[in-house]
């Protein structure tokens, strides 16, 4: 039963032996306003303006010690994480966001950067934070040991976090809709009513894990330096 229940989100659509579930990580590129035209529109407006709010919010994280440019990584892979959110809603479209496969390749590499580049460069500073302020003596060795796992597992928590949460809705508002076809007639209105209800509170959560996993990112960068 759970095999055949979670089946719906395998990638297993495919053509001459090619996944092409996972081409639908390209659709929100259709939906990125183009930078060349004459006359702006309100749609670029908006954009634009989410643009900037967002890079004055990573740069305020980040410090004056960041390097000119890191907020656009950040924007980029938040942007990235939203359309691929919001676009798994839609019937028929495969959500790339709901697996470990796409979200813990995003998440290890910018941990693994992240780490070099602090050991590397800053490594008294990241001896500091294994140790908090105002650590007693006697727990520092306990700190060091819990500072070192937490720091070890944050790719692991990023790439959780985002898929579990979508992963969850979608499976959700599957067992609901599956129900559908075995409900009395007068039962029928409620459960549309309340799919309706979850594909808002869907539409709420992808908006929020694509910025809470990039904020989380942001944040964990800001300590290397």
């Amino acid at each position: 039963m759970m095999t055949n229940l979670f089946s719906t989100f395998d990638p297993s659509t495919n053509i001459f032996n090619l996944s092409l579930n996972w081409t639908s990580t390209f659709i929100g590129l259709f939906f990125i306003p183009s930078m060349y035209w004459l006359m702006s529109s309100r749609i670029q407006n908006m954009w634009n303006k989410m643009n900037l709010t967002l890079h004055n919010e990573f740069k305020m994280m980040l410090g004056k010690n960041s390097f000119n440019g890191t907020t656009f990584i950040f924007i980029s892979m938040f942007i990235m994480m939203m359309l691929n959110n919001f676009m798994g809603l839609f019937p028929y479209i495969f959500t790339s966001t709901s697996h470990l496969t796409l979200t813990f390749t995003i998440s290890l590499p910018l941990w693994l950067s992240f780490m070099v580049f602090g050991w590397i460069n800053h490594t008294n500073h990241m001896f500091a934070h294994l140790v908090p302020q105002g650590t007693p003596p006697a727990l520092m060795v306990f700190m060091v040991l819990i500072e070192t796992i937490s720091n070890m597992i944050r790719p692991g928590t990023l790439a959780v976090r985002l898929a579990a949460n979508m992963i969850a809705g979608h499976l959700l508002l599957t067992l609901l809709g599956n129900t559908g076809p075995s409900m009395m007639l007068n039962l029928i209105s409620i459960l549309i009513i309340g799919q309706m209800m979850l594909l808002i509170l869907e539409s709420a959560v992808a908006l929020i894990q694509a910025y809470v996993f990039s904020i989380l990112s942001t944040l964990y960068s800001s300590e290397v330096y």
